[in-house]
């Protein structure tokens, strides 16, 4: 029967008593912000009760249980099972003014308050009234004794020096002021105590704690549950496990910890059942020993992940360079994996050899499915089955090989990467970070003796990403007969071939390929300095460079088995994704499908007149029309596709050519059929243009070099108009530099929210995908009456299809003054539709 009583600090801590923290609580940990609220609340109390004594404030419960030790006759111990910051920081605090009223009024304070409310005078070994965990108690005897360390930076010594200075600061000409904050502190504070009584089960009082609002992550819970199942052993296996492992690892570490270590057993477990699923295993111990030990295995395994985390620590370079990669990879699935490798070493049965092979085969992995555009297909399955269903009876670096090349997991083949490096368009796919990285890996393959910095390198596109006319006529060259240009030009913008790192990105822009070649040539980089070897640039050149990019690669990173199935085909399932997802109203064409999916324009057409797939009427040439050979797969039906087009809402001109605002092109086509992921903007908000801050600098930079003075000028006042309307800008980190206009920021109560993304390559990518799952644009009304705002702007014509994307129109809008200001007039009307309150919701004025 559990007993609940109001009390004040006096009723709890007046006679012989002791509060132990248990080792499963967390340390103390109150900041400065709780400590002056507390504060604040004292003096406030003490005020009233000058002209109303009896006055009191509420500040929380505390929930008690008998101690399983039994103690001396005449000391009542007690487990603090909630509250423990609470009563933590008020004992803190009646140091502080005992140690103050000593100094400054008579030494009697002293004694008096040790007595009555710190110490037990006639105990030897229970002389602390309150007992925190054993990270605390050290600087906790200190506050006691009033040996505190000047500069100490532990919780327990910062909050008594911020009570120290908070009594000297109070009055320190009226001592009366202290006496009344005494008082206050020991009389007025009131809280609830709540008491279980023996018997009753701790530990579940814990649990309904956390479950109604107590904030503990799912490893405080575990740690909790471990030492409920200790109370012999406890204190020891603290000491000489936990707390190392716990100086390890931070919190967020640990919960990782116990998660990848039921991940071994079974790879469906989620990240938020860890604590419910260690349970349900650790109880089917019985003894304390076997407690003991599986805290003992976390530690062992806590040591292993810390080297996971912090790769450097590796002593073995091979292991070290593979675990540094798989860490810059950012994919925290394949940590399971790592630990299992890691854990095979210490026990023996695998070789450093063998565990930096295996993880080598991982990278690999990555590297070729990203390369055939399947970076995140089934990956993180893939990864978690790992431990649980590769070969037991293999060496482990070809146990891991062999599962990843068996079954439909895309571990690409060397016809494969030959294949997509050509066809590909290897920008459009995974992340931005991780293509840098297999650029830049490429680039550590030379092995130059005087290699460069790379880590301020972008990507650059060598066939630019705005085609000028200049580049238009280089190109045009190598078309074939019956063969488009645009279709072409997509085809070969975003593949490997044609990408490099360089530092001078804002100044290559859209030059003709000698300006570039020029400024290459100033370049350290290897894989830059290979292209200025040519004299033009086109689709000869592009090929032999990806040709030559393919052979490199397949030395660095080892393919699959000879078991792997058929990798080489097209993923027509891609295909089939973009198309499902293309809205009626829209259209593409054979060549926008052709570069998504790293083919030509003539197997796409081969393939949907043989295959069903969803709306591939919705396909049309690259000018707008019906293709001559369209026909229907289902034989009863002839009805022309352009009066269902038109029915749906496409706009068709008087030579039957669809409206090429409404044709979704490669880019959107990824967008819809996800495969790149929708970028963020950098969590920290960066400057205003004009302030210090390398993005915003970035920004600024490649914005000048790629529009000129004009548009760059036009956008940067745009920018500023938006600052001063209260609110921010927010910049990406990829390797072109994207300025988000932030409307509302992350801390709002609703989260955060932006109109458009402004591109420095010439793009105002208004981000309506985006604002579909923000209030209150997620009201489709909003996103209408937005999209036909922007439609009035000179220029500007956002067709209705793609208010599910992130269409755009170019910055040259911009420099005309009145489209400007029309402009901000609708991002004005958007900043007050975001900081209004939600529907339903009042506002107190």
């Amino acid at each position: 029967m559990v007993a609940a009583a109001e009390t004040t600090l006096q009723g709890l801590l007046e006679g012989a008593k002791q509060y132990h923290v248990p080792l499963y609580q967390r340390t103390y940990s109150w900041s400065k912000i709780q400590l002056g609220r507390i504060w604040d609340d004292v003096r406030k109390l003490a005020e009233d009760r000058v002209d109303n004594p009896t006055a009191t404030h509420f500040i929380g419960s505390l929930v008690l249980a008998p101690s399983p030790t039994i103690g001396p006759v005449g000391v009542a111990e007690f487990l603090v099972v909630d509250g423990q910051q609470r009563l933590t920081t008020l004992s803190i605090l009646l140091c502080a003014i005992r140690d103050h009223r000593a100094e400054h009024e008579d030494p009697k304070h002293r004694a008096r308050l040790d007595h009555q409310y710190l110490t037990n005078p006639f105990e030897e070994k229970r002389w602390q009234k309150l007992v925190p965990t054993q990270h605390d108690r050290d600087a906790y005897v200190a506050c006691l004794k009033s040996t505190v360390k000047a500069r100490a930076t532990d919780a327990v010594s910062v909050a008594y020096q911020f009570f120290t200075d908070a009594l000297a600061a109070d009055d320190p000409d009226n001592p009366l002021d202290i006496a009344r904050i005494e008082s206050a502190v020991i009389t007025g504070l009131r809280l609830v105590a709540v008491t279980a009584q023996p018997g009753d089960n701790v530990y579940r009082i814990f649990e309904s704690l956390n479950n109604t609002g107590l904030k503990l992550t799912q490893a405080d819970l575990l740690r909790n549950y471990l030492f409920m199942r200790l109370p012999n052993q406890g204190p020891t296996v603290y000491d000489f496990l936990w707390r190392p492992l716990q100086e390890q690892l931070a919190s967020a570490e640990l919960e990782l910890l116990f998660w990848l270590d039921l991940v071994h057993r079974d790879s469906r477990v989620k990240q938020t059942d860890i604590y419910s699923v260690q349970q349900a295993r650790l109880e089917r111990l019985r003894l304390e020993s076997e407690i003991e030990a599986e805290v003992r295995r976390f530690a062992r395994l806590g040591a292993l992940l810390r080297v996971i985390l912090h790769p450097e620590e590796e002593k073995d370079p091979g292991v070290r360079q593979r675990l540094e990669r798989l860490s810059a990879w950012g994919t925290t699935t394949v940590y399971p994996l790592a630990l299992h490798l890691l854990d095979r070493r210490e026990n023996g049965t695998a070789t450093s050899e063998q565990v930096a092979r295996a993880m080598l085969y991982v990278e690999s992995f990555f590297v070729r499915r990203l390369l055939i555009g399947r970076s995140t297909m089934n990956i993180n399955r893939i990864l978690l089955s790992v431990v649980t269903e590769m070969s037991k009876a293999l060496p482990v670096d070809e146990a891991v090989r062999a599962y990843l090349s068996t079954g439909r997991k895309h571990y690409a083949t060397d016809a494969a990467v030959r294949a997509a490096v050509r066809s590909i368009p290897f920008y459009l796919h995974g992340r931005a970070p991780q293509r840098s990285l297999v650029l830049r890996w490429l680039e550590e393959s030379y092995d130059s003796k005087e290699p460069v910095s790379l880590e301020k390198a972008t990507i650059e596109h060598v066939l630019p990403q705005t085609l000028t006319a200049e580049w238009r006529q280089m190109i045009a060259a190598d078309l074939e007969p019956d063969e488009d240009l645009d279709e072409m030009y997509e085809a070969l913008l975003h593949t490997l071939g044609n990408l490099t790192l360089t530092g001078y990105n804002p100044e290559l822009g859209n030059k003709p390929f000698a300006a570039k070649r020029d400024e290459l040539k100033k370049s350290g980089i290897r894989l830059s300095q290979e292209i200025t070897d040519q004299h033009r640039w086109g689709r000869p050149e592009i090929h032999a460079r990806a040709d030559a990019l393919a052979d490199r690669i397949i030395r660095e990173w080892p393919g699959p088995t000879e078991q792997a199935g058929n990798q080489s085909e097209v993923p027509w399932d891609l295909m089939t994704k973009a198309l499902a997802e293309l809205p009626a109203g829209s259209w593409t064409t054979y060549g926008d499908l052709a570069a998504l999916i790293g083919t030509a324009p003539m197997p796409v057409g081969v393939r949907l007149a043989n295959h069903p797939a969803p709306n591939a009427h919705r396909v049309l040439q690259a000018e707008g029309t019906v293709a001559p050979g369209f026909r229907w797969l289902e034989p009863d039906r002839a009805d022309d596709p352009r009066e269902v087009l038109r029915a749906e809402g496409v706009t068709f001109d008087q030579q039957g050519r669809a409206d090429q605002a409404q044709r979704i092109r490669v880019e959107e086509l990824a967008q819809l059929a996800g495969v790149t992921p929708e970028e963020l903007p950098d969590r920290v908000t960066r400057p205003r243009p004009g302030q210090h801050g390398t993005y915003a600098e970035r920004f600024i930079e490649q914005l000048a070099a790629r529009q000129g003075p004009a548009v760059a000028t036009a956008t940067i006042a745009m920018l500023e108009a938006w600052t001063g309307l209260g609110a921010t800008l927010s910049y990406g980190t990829a390797e072109e530099t994207s300025c988000f206009l932030i409307a509302r920021r992350r801390e709002h109560e609703l989260g955060s929210i932006w109109p458009a993304t402004i591109y420095p390559s010439g793009k105002f990518e208004v981000v309506f995908k985006h604002l579909s799952v923000r209030t209150p644009f997620h009201d489709p009304t909003l996103r209408e009456e937005l999209r036909q705002r922007l439609n009035q702007l000179p220029g500007v014509d956002i067709a209705a299809t793609k208010i599910a994307l992130r269409p755009g129109f170019p910055l040259t809008v911009l420099a005309d003054v009145d489209a400007r200001e029309a402009l901000l007039d609708h991002l004005r009307w958007f900043y007050d539709q975001v900081q209004m309150p939600p529907s339903g919701e009042l506002v107190m004025v």
